[in-house]
């Protein structure tokens, strides 16, 4: 290879690595503007819950707390929707998406996830006279039952892929949507089993079918940016180090415990 072509390859890596070099990434940025911007829809206990204007409770929210501490910076919470989640996300309205989110290849095509922090499947939540009769997705597909799922999210999606034969509601609010089963409007919501747990505690009359062996394998993680190799490290090692020093059972403990 001939002196000047080497030199100028070589000129050219040099320019793309000081371009990489350059941008900071979104865990630089939060520091230097001491502020961590958290996208969460905040109805889904016991992750996220909006309990007035701007102010957030629960697991996702108290682990957002650690991270935040980790960082020395504060928290602001941007409120956003199921059906809007991932459009705000790649707007870049925040910095990481919390809340009960499901690791999703759909998801995975327009942004990254953290590793993952709890196992956490399919589970159908019902009144609690109808557990031994909705126990398999076979048992719930059926023309005479009426499944109920939020709209926009991972719960949607599952009841869409699975329950071809029932009949299906998509209902608007992921609050009142256990009411409508507690109150006989329909028959099934299928949801994570962290969330049957709470709601079966919050709602007597209401159970988790089988909230061990759920219907569908899956696991909780972090929205964040797509590329952003920097920030994926931090979150995933300040996820290892509260598991390891006890942080992050205590917390998990008082949500679900």
């Amino acid at each position: 290879m001939k002196v000047k072509p080497l030199l100028q390859l070589l000129a050219g890596a040099s320019v793309a690595l000081a371009g990489v070099q350059a941008h900071a990434g979104t865990i630089d940025e939060v520091v230097k503007a001491g502020v961590l911007k958290v996208c969460t829809p905040g109805d889904y206990r016991p992750f996220s819950y909006a309990v007035s204007d701007g102010a957030f409770e629960g697991l996702d929210i108290d682990l957002m707390q650690s991270l935040a501490s980790s960082l020395a910076v504060k928290v602001e919470y941007v409120k956003t929707t199921w059906a809007n989640l991932m459009p705000d996300f790649v707007a870049r309205k925040c910095d990481i998406a919390v809340g009960g989110i499901s690791v999703t290849l759909e998801r995975q095509k327009q942004a990254s996830f953290s590793t993952a922090y709890m196992v956490n499947g399919k589970t159908p939540l019902v009144r609690c006279a109808d557990v031994q009769r909705f126990q398999t997705v076979a048992d719930i597909d059926k023309p005479e039952v009426r499944v109920i799922a939020n709209l926009g999210g991972s719960n949607e999606r599952f009841a869409r892929a699975n329950f071809k034969n029932a009949k299906l509601t998509i209902h608007p609010d992921n609050i009142g949507i256990f009411d409508e089963v507690l109150k006989g409007n329909a028959d099934v919501f299928v949801t994570e089993s962290a969330e049957t747990l709470v709601q079966q505690r919050v709602r007597p009359g209401l159970c988790g079918v089988n909230p061990d062996k759920p219907l569908q394998y899956g696991e909780m993680a972090y929205l964040l940016p797509r590329g952003d190799v920097a920030t994926k490290e931090y979150v995933d090692q300040w996820l290892h180090l509260i598991k390891a020093t006890g942080e992050y059972q205590r917390i998990v403990g008082r949500w679900l415990n």
